[in-house]
């Protein structure tokens, strides 16, 4: 019988609570930039390990910074 093995996991803490930050500023581009992949995409907070409050906080932030031109919408290409 081969029978699948969940894989157990230890969530990681939030680094916002941690830090004790209420408030994600969107003009705090060096934050916001460790949740975003190199191609522009906010991480999911499985990833990250934000709790559900910060993870909100932090996409709008993002967003806002990405209407204010302080992060990019898309990463560029590199053309060969």
């Amino acid at each position: 019988m081969n029978k699948k093995v969940k894989k157990q996991f230890k969530k990681r803490p939030c680094y916002f609570c941690l830090e004790s930050i209420e408030y994600i500023d969107y003009k705090n581009t060096e934050v916001l930039e460790k949740f975003i992949s190199n191609h522009g995409k906010i991480h999911p907070s499985r990833l990250t390990g934000t709790c559900s409050r910060h993870q909100r906080l932090l996409s709008t932030a993002i967003k806002r910074a990405r209407i204010v031109a302080l992060l990019p919408f898309v990463a560029e290409r590199v053309r060969k």
